[in-house]
């Protein structure tokens, strides 16, 4: 290590630590509230914490510890955590395969390079890079943490290094795991609208839900003829979920929420609609408790190979892609909360962001859960 970069790790004190996590190489960030945890394979999001929790609980999803308490042995294979799915957002085709692309795009198998690391005042600022060499884009991700507060700020950067305009597909696939995601407590609250079942074939085994039926979130159609709450985490587990509902239209901003009001805790993501207009629902509800339920925020409603999702066009009347111009660059902005709530908070009715302040609502209960946001 140079004396330069030792310099740059030692000024960021406890907000950037370079160390490993689950064998893999990884950043640490801090601000005094949250403690994340960054791989430098995909600049993924693989752990979080409050910092004065003493259980350190995380409620993401971490595949390799559930892997261990199975005693089974741990594979990482880029899927944990909050992983980024661009430029692909599912399987791919037949001769995408043969030309060595992967499914769910590039950018989370890629080693990332540390473009720089600092605190700018009080915000700890961490960004990495990588080149996505099939696709030729350039993916860049800025992470910034203010101190004391309960957010993180997350902006990304999509380069394209060839000379034509081009259809890109682009998931953020957030994911939550047991024990923060637990039987009959943990649920799930969007800012949702018009939804649909996944347009499955019949009689695929542990599936619950009626393919391919459009419904108001959160009531899905089950197939026993049953509505089913795809707000709450199945009591007795067996089952795999998938769904795709349409940010509200009349929001700027849209948000989801995964609340365990058992540990009083609460997980939160608010994006721009008009980047990130679909939100895909994955359970995986397994009889063995190890779960994980994808709040998967993106560009298109399911994770389809991109010939499907650009040959669907819309859905909903709403596009289920993006378009990434010749030789230049598309940006995406999110923000992402984890904190305590209190008591009796059991349900997030809306979550609105105005005035350098996050508010978390409970109607019914009438509670409120107020954050400092200070660089929206």
């Amino acid at each position: 290590m140079t004396f330069r970069k030792s310099l740059l790790i030692f000024g960021l004190v406890a907000a950037a630590l370079a160390q490993t996590f689950e064998d893999q190489p990884s950043i640490t960030i801090s601000n005094g509230e949250l403690e994340l945890i960054v791989l430098k394979q995909g600049a993924t999001l693989a752990n979080l914490v409050l910092a004065k929790d003493a259980e350190k609980l995380s409620p993401l999803w971490n595949p390799m510890r559930m892997s261990r308490e199975l005693k089974d042995t741990p594979r990482f294979n880029g899927h944990a955590g909050h992983f980024v799915c661009v430029d692909g957002f599912g399987q791919v085709s037949r001769e995408e395969r043969a030309a060595g692309l992967r499914g769910h795009g590039e950018a989370h198998a890629q080693m990332f390079e540390q473009r720089h690391a600092g605190k700018e005042g009080k915000t700890s600022v961490l960004t990495m890079s990588a080149t996505l060499p099939i696709v030729q884009e350039i993916f860049t991700r800025t992470i910034r943490m203010v101190d004391g507060e309960n957010v993180i700020y997350v902006e990304s950067q999509l380069e394209n290094l060839l000379g034509f305009d081009r259809p890109v597909n682009w998931a953020e696939h957030a994911t939550i795991g047991s024990p923060f995601l637990a039987s009959g407590v943990t649920v799930i609250d969007v800012s949702g609208s018009r939804s649909q079942t996944r347009p499955y074939p019949l009689n695929r085994p542990n599936e619950r839900l009626a393919p391919g039926q459009n419904f108001t979130w959160p009531m899905a159609p089950g197939l026993d003829g049953k509505s089913i709450d795809m707000r709450t985490t199945p009591e007795n587990p067996r089952y795999v979920d998938h769904a795709a509902t349409l940010i509200d239209p009349e929001r700027q901003l849209g948000w989801v929420t995964a609340l365990n009001p058992q540990k009083g805790l609460v997980l939160g993501y608010v994006f721009k609609r008009e980047e990130y207009p679909w939100i895909q629902h994955w359970g995986n509800y397994p009889a063995n408790q190890k779960m994980a339920r994808g709040l998967e925020f993106g560009t298109q409603p399911y994770d389809v190979p991109r010939r499907e999702a650009i040959t669907l066009a819309t859905m909903f009347d709403t596009p289920t892609y993006r378009w990434l111009p010749a030789k230049s660059k598309i940006e995406t902005r999110f923000l992402l909360f984890y904190a305590r709530v209190p008591e009796g908070f059991t349900k997030v009715d809306d979550v609105r962001l105005e005035n350098g302040q996050i508010r978390i609502e409970d109607r019914g209960a009438k509670k409120q859960v107020t954050l400092a946001a200070s660089l929206w």
